[in-house]
């Protein structure tokens, strides 16, 4: 990755963000976080705080994504609902400052799991864990988008069929290489869209662990980060993107716990999980389950495929994003797995 691609002008920006953002006082030392293939995101530290700083990537980009006005928007909204989310400050849309618009947020101090196994804790803080993440899915499922003014944050109803067509045309604009498994993934999607059942609520896009900041000591979950990809949509989409992570093995760069003994860890099961979240949100039974979990594959195909376009053009935000590249064709063979499956 070219080091210049992800790097600010530290006097420029101090000098912006002195009027703009409370308590701010420069000079400042940024720092890019090494991790986050969508968006550069830095680590603004001054003589007496530290800042967040997520800004769009430069170059040429997907029709669509790199929202960060969104995330923003969607930010501001939830800071005052029980989804902890990090305080924003400042949204800047003048593209002279640092090259592209970017947004101010806090800087929260705590734990991220990279690895699902949680082997920094014990059994009862993993199932402590788990719950937390379950706990504050529903209750941003729950929130009243019209209350949090988000009712224009995306479109109601038909949700997975426009987010299928999205996702095919995002992963054919990404396309390097044809791959059969990842084609028949997508014509079953598109033949066995289940009907639409009215169900609505922002949903966060990309809820996994890894988007999660927890306390140093304790199992509280301090913020989700990461919303980049967060719209009005169908609740199950977020569900089944979490529970992928029971189908992906321990390996690669997003490793899961397929074929873990998950109990003796302290780890719910990927039904336990299900159920909890039901129960939160007082419902019996998840029909289609099958579909939901293979969108959900889909769209980690098309995100992966998407982040290796942009490392072969040179602006992708993480040094790992080639990795990702490879491990498109085994998402989809994933995909068809449940399918086939019939999970």
């Amino acid at each position: 990755m070219n080091a210049t691609v992800h790097s600010v002008d530290e006097t420029k920006l101090s000098e912006y963000l002195e009027p703009h953002v409370p308590g701010f006082q420069g000079p400042v030392k940024s720092t890019k976080f090494k991790t986050g293939q969508s968006n550069p995101t830095f680590l603004l530290e001054t003589a007496s705080k530290k800042f967040v700083l997520r800004k769009k990537p430069p170059g040429k980009l997907l029709p669509s994504a790199h929202a960060v006005d969104r995330e923003y928007k969607v930010l501001k909204a939830l800071g005052n609902t029980d989804v902890p989310v990090p305080e924003v400050f400042h949204l800047c849309g003048d593209e002279t400052i640092i090259g592209s618009i970017f947004y101010i947020m806090e800087y929260v101090d705590g734990r991220i799991f990279w690895d699902p196994t949680l082997p920094e804790v014990n059994n009862q803080e993993r199932q402590e864990i788990y719950e937390a993440s379950n706990k504050v899915l529903a209750s941003l499922h729950q929130i009243d988008a019209e209350k949090a003014g988000l009712s224009d944050f995306g479109k109601p109803g038909s949700y997975f069929e426009r987010q299928v067509h999205r996702w095919i045309k995002q992963y054919r604009a990404a396309e390097t290489t044809h791959y059969d498994e990842v084609e028949s993934l997508i014509q079953w999607l598109v033949d066995n869209m289940p009907k639409d059942d009215g169900m609505v609520s922002i949903v966060h896009g990309d809820y996994r662990l890894y988007n999660m900041i927890f306390d140093h000591k304790q199992t509280q979950l301090l913020a989700v980060l990461d919303w980049e990809l967060s719209t009005l949509g169908h609740p199950y989409a977020d569900l089944a993107y979490q529970c992928m992570t029971w189908h992906i093995p321990q390996i690669g760069i997003t490793p899961g716990l397929f074929g873990l003994d998950v109990k003796s860890l302290g780890i719910p099961s990927e039904k336990e999980y299900i159920r909890s979240y039901c129960k939160k949100m007082k419902i019996d039974t998840i029909q289609n389950w099958s579909f939901y979990l293979a969108f959900g594959f889909f769209r980690l195909v098309g995100i992966a495929q998407g982040v290796y376009k942009r490392s072969l053009q040179g602006n992708a935000s993480a040094d790992n994003a080639k990795e990702l590249g490879a491990a498109v064709p085994i998402l989809g063979h994933i995909g068809l797995q449940i399918i086939n499956n019939g999970e």
